[in-house]
């Protein structure tokens, strides 16, 4: 055992003395003192008992869903007294309220109202010259949260983008460039959770977590507490591989271990029933985590650091313990041992609030803050904590998960692979002795993506050779058919004066068995299907197609990539490009019209919305292009170790690649777009189907 560990294990015995003061439980509750019986009924509700009148004895209201009770949520009896002790005014259950969305700069709420309550229904759009990106529709959840993600109009004219501002909140601070910081706060006796202040930072993303604005009454529900802590789990497991001061890594392999410390919250406020439910909860959460470990790719990944998880029942009333913050601050000053920065990564801190009684602004100041990242989760009742790990548990023993990737630097064919885990080079022969190369990426663990124009009438299944560049020692398995879009026709519109037609330019390969997934081998994830929603961290329910686009494609210029299939030593390199959205797409057409010498008419029929477009010269970034065997790769948009795939690369109006002397700056690539209703209708069929290996799940 290392000195880290052993410090660690020290200041874990002294967290879970501060935690966890036995309590006591008397066999004489008849002569203990009584509360009063009187006064105790609440309007619209009820109330139950955790030991009768008896002292000791705690009372808890109850409201119907969109309710909450106010302006006490519970009473405890000690020494024959209640705490607080009841009125004349009756305590009454009030509608549960969402916070102020009203709170968007350069564009318009509507309907706008003084309070909106559950289900209330809200939609946004911008003025003039600004873009839009989040979710246009916003409805008001029994939780006391707003469904969707913060809607933003801004001009995308800063480094980092407008962060926004979350609804109940106001924000200091209007210029977004690197180091620049925005602050929040938020209105009206709301707490703010998340971080209160944000920087931009060099790679254009903002620092720490999106706040957010939460009444005494607002809550999280298992589901989104679920794909939030799943996530950022799985990127814990799977994704960090940096050393430690001493040199040494954990390796999560036969005689390896990642360090993870569960501290309970069973201070004498805890009833012992939820007591109990909460170890058997830890407990299964103990097993089946360590399932999911030895039946996961983690097994084979190295991982440094420790998770450190506090399950706090009623946190933030602090007994016979003092105050956790303390312990937690030494905590962090011995993992990060002097090195925040190159540390931050080693410790993953998370609170688990549940109750009535949670110092929501105290804890959220414990936990670890990481990009897009939360670490504090309120639930109202042990009930919504097993339901909730129930659900994590299902997602991380997962090995398919799709769209993770690790970026590697040390230039070995073994780990660069990681990278690009998805990516798969195809060839084939045609009937002529003609040889097409192209690329494509794995969708399911028996499909291959890539472009219908790779193919001619009359290849055969035989004559197609699929291979995992840089997987040494593992052969794919055969190719049992290739499935063109049944609407790609190259030559379909030469009557009208268009040469070659590259609508629906998609197709897929089915493989003859499953290939075998693995941290070398992975799907990548695709656009409107549940399997996305999760990388993407939305919830589920009521996700739809449209979400997705407005996620990922919610800027003008949406900055992407795709992997080149032209080597460097071991290395295959990754392309940046930006794709054209908005006004920015009509550059794209200029630049079309002026290089094939095609009318608008033709323009309109050759590049329709079925195609996404990158190149040309915007912001001082020059796009790359993709050179020949690129086509039928994928365009994809990486968030936090996770990548889903938008477009394939379908055609362009350069070789800049064959002939050097060409100008960059007017070349222009157009991908296949994945959101187009008959690319998704195509892939549904073959993907979705239960009968063709292990289906997606489409919106």
């Amino acid at each position: 055992m290392g000195v880290l560990d052993t410090k660690l294990e020290v200041l874990q015995d002294r967290l879970l003395k501060t935690w966890i003061p036995l309590a006591y439980f008397f066999a004489g509750v008849s002569s203990l003192p009584q509360c009063s019986e009187s006064n105790l009924t609440i309007s619209g509700g009820d109330f139950t008992l955790s030991k009768m009148y008896i002292d000791g004895s705690i009372l808890r209201y109850h409201c119907p869903e969109g309710y909450y009770p106010h302006p006490v949520k519970l009473r405890q009896c000690y020494r024959g007294r209640w705490d607080p002790a009841p009125t004349r005014k009756q305590p009454e259950c009030k509608r549960v309220t969402c916070p102020n969305p009203n709170v968007l700069n350069n564009g318009i709420v509507d309907p706008y109202k003084r309070i909106y309550y559950m289900n209330d229904t809200t939609t946004f759009r911008c003025h003039s010259d600004y873009t839009f990106r989040g979710s246009s529709t916003r409805v008001c959840q029994a939780n006391g949260k707003w469904s969707g993600g913060t809607p933003v109009c801004s001009r995308n004219s800063d480094h980092c983008p407008d962060p926004g501002i979350p609804p109940g909140a106001s924000r200091t601070g209007h210029i977004f460039n690197i180091d620049d910081a925005v602050t929040y706060r938020c209105h009206n006796n709301l707490k703010l959770l998340g971080s209160k202040v944000r920087v931009c930072q060099d790679d254009g993303q903002w620092s720490g977590q999106e706040p957010e604005c939460y009444a005494d009454f607002t809550y999280d529900t298992p589901e989104e507490v679920a794909e939030a802590f799943s996530s950022s789990l799985q990127t814990t497991l799977t994704m960090n591989e940096e050393t430690d001061k001493e040199g040494k890594r954990i390796k999560l392999e036969q005689g390896g271990k990642l360090n993870i410390y569960i501290a309970l919250d069973a201070s004498d406020s805890i009833e012992e029933e939820d007591f109990n439910k909460a170890k058997n909860i830890i407990k299964q959460l103990i097993i089946k985590g360590a399932e999911a470990i030895l039946h996961s790719d983690a097994a084979n990944t190295y991982c440094q650091g420790k998770l450190i998880v506090l399950v706090s029942l009623s946190a933030g009333v602090y007994n016979e313990g003092g105050n956790p913050s303390k312990n937690v601050k030494e905590i962090k000053q011995i993992v990060y041992n002097g090195q925040v920065e190159k540390r931050d990564e080693y410790l993953d801190l998370y609170v688990f609030g549940v109750g009535d009684d949670v110092q929501r602004e105290d804890i959220d100041d414990w936990v670890t803050k990481k990009r897009d990242e939360k670490h504090f989760f309120l639930l109202q009742d042990m009930e919504n904590v097993e339901e909730t790990f129930d659900q994590m548990i299902d997602e991380s023993t997962s090995v398919s998960l799709c769209g993770l990737y690790k970026d590697y630097h040390d230039g070995t064919q073994s780990t660069m692979r990681r990278g690009y885990p998805w990516l798969i080079k195809i060839d084939v022969t045609h009937e002529d002795g003609t040889v097409a190369n192209c690329l494509g990426s794995l969708v399911t663990p028996t499909f291959i993506l890539t472009a219908a124009h790779c193919f001619r009438f009359g290849d055969i299944p035989e004559n197609i050779k699929v291979g995992a560049p840089n997987v040494r020692g593992t052969a794919l398995p055969k190719v049992k058919e290739y499935i063109p879009h049944p609407k790609f026709q190259i030559r379909d519109k030469e009557k009208e004066g268009i040469s070659e037609f590259y609508e629906y330019d998609v197709a897929l390969i089915e493989l003859e068995k499953s290939v075998i997934i693995g941290i070398d081998l992975r799907t990548i994830c695709i656009p409107c299907t549940k399997e996305t929603s999760g990388a993407l961290r939305l919830s589920s329910s009521g996700v739809t197609c449209k979400h997705h686009k407005e996620e990922l494609m919610n800027n003008d210029l949406v900055t992407a990539k795709f992997m080149s299939s032209k080597k460097m030593g071991d290395v295959v390199p990754k392309k940046n490009v930006q794709i054209k959205e908005g006004y920015k797409r009509a550059s794209c057409i200029e630049d079309a019209k002026k290089e094939l010498n095609i009318t608008d008419e033709q323009a309109a029929k050759i590049i329709t919305d079925n195609f996404l477009c990158t190149g040309g010269a915007e912001l001082n970034q020059v796009d790359d292009i993709s050179c020949k065997g690129d086509s039928g790769g994928a365009t994809f948009i990486e968030q936090k170790y996770r990548v889903i795939q938008v477009g394939i690369i379908g055609w362009g109006l350069k070789d800049v690649c064959k002939d050097k002397t060409q100008s960059i700056e007017t070349a222009r690539d157009f991908h296949t777009n994945l959101f187009s209703p008959e690319v998704q209708a195509f892939l549904k069929k073959y993907l979705g189907d239960g009968k063709r290996g292990a289906p997606l799940t489409f919106l």
